[in-house]
C-alpha cells in the first residue's frame, strides 16, 4: 500500500460463529481517525444487517453457521489510542464526536454480544469502546488510562457507557487523575472481566460459550445488559457531544495537541 492509501483500517473476518473485528492501523496506534470510525462501523453494521436476513450463516440463522459474537480485537502493541489529534487540529470536532456517540450506540444495541481482546495500551476513547463490549479480556501486560484531562478534556462522550460498569469511586480517581493503571486494577474497578498472562486463553472459553448459546437466547439477554447503557446514551449523548467538541476546540486543548503532535514528530 501507497503513504497516501494505507488500505483497510478495520479488517473483519467470519469464523467458527464468531465475526473477528480487527482494529488494524498500528501506524497511529488505532486511533479513531474517520477513517477508522467509519470502517468499524460498517463492519459491526454488516454484522446487524445480517442478523436481519436470517440467511444461512448469519445472526439470524440458527445451526452450526450462525453467527453468535463479534470479537474485537487489535493489531500492534496499542488497542485503540483514543482521538486522532491531527484531525482535532484541521477538523470540525463535533463531527467526531458525534459519530463516536452513534458508533457506541451501535454496538451496544448489535443483537450478539461483543467480546474485546486488549493485549497492549488501551487510552481515552479506546475505553470508551471497551465500555460499548460485554466482556472484555486484557493480558497482564495491558496497561489503561483516562488521558482526557490532562489535555485539557473530559471525557464526556466515553463516560456514558462506562459510568454504570465504574464504581464511583474508581471514576472520580481515574477520571481526574489520567493515571495510567494495569490489567488486574482495570478488572477490579469493571473496566475489564478478567486478566492474565495469556490474553487469548482467557478468550477461547467465553467464544466458546457463546457458541453453544442459543442465538434467540443471545438476542434477548443481551438487551437486559444494555439498557443503562443505552439509556445513558439516549438521555445524555447530545449534551456530551457538545461538551466534547467544545473542548476539543478550545484554545488549552489545541494548544496540547501541537505540542504533543510536534514531540511525536521530533522524537
Amino acid at each position: 500500500m501507497s503513504a497516501s492509501d494505507p488500505g483497510p483500517l478495520v479488517r473483519s473476518e467470519p469464523g467458527d460463529r464468531v465475526v473477528t473485528v480487527t482494529l488494524d492501523s498500528p501506524a497511529n496506534r488505532n486511533a479513531l481517525s474517520r477513517r477508522l470510525v467509519a470502517a468499524l462501523r460498517e463492519a459491526l453494521t454488516a454484522v446487524a444487517s445480517s442478523g436481519a436476513s436470517g440467511a444461512p450463516g448469519t445472526l439470524g440463522a440458527s445451526g452450526a453457521d450462525a453467527v453468535h459474537a463479534v470479537l474485537l480485537t487489535h493489531t500492534g502493541t496499542v488497542f485503540c489510542i483514543g482521538a486522532a489529534l491531527d484531525e482535532m487540529l484541521t477538523g470540525d470536532p463535533g463531527e467526531g464526536t458525534r459519530e463516536l456517540v452513534s458508533l457506541l450506540r451501535l454496538m451496544l444495541t448489535l443483537p450478539v454480544p461483543v467480546v474485546a481482546r486488549v493485549d497492549g495500551a488501551a487510552r481515552a476513547g479506546g475505553l470508551g469502546l471497551l465500555g460499548a463490549c460485554d466482556v472484555v479480556l486484557a493480558s497482564a501486560r495491558s496497561t489503561f488510562a483516562f488521558t482526557e484531562v490532562r489535555l485539557g478534556l473530559a471525557p464526556a462522550v466515553i463516560s456514558l457507557p462506562l459510568r454504570p460498569l465504574l464504581s464511583a469511586r474508581a471514576a472520580s480517581r481515574y477520571f481526574l487523575s489520567g493515571e495510567t493503571f494495569d490489567a488486574a486494577t482495570a478488572a477490579g474497578i469493571g473496566l475489564v472481566s478478567a486478566a492474565g498472562d495469556d490474553v487469548d486463553a482467557l478468550v477461547a472459553p467465553v467464544l466458546e460459550a457463546f457458541r453453544v448459546a442459543d442465538p434467540q437466547g443471545l438476542r434477548e439477554t443481551r438487551p437486559l445488559l444494555t439498557r443503562d447503557r443505552l439509556r445513558a446514551i439516549d438521555d445524555e449523548g447530545s449534551a456530551m457531544e457538545q461538551l466534547s467538541a467544545r473542548l476539543f476546540a478550545s484554545p488549552v486543548a489545541q494548544s496540547h495537541f501541537s505540542a504533543f503532535l510536534d514531540k511525536n514528530r521530533k522524537g
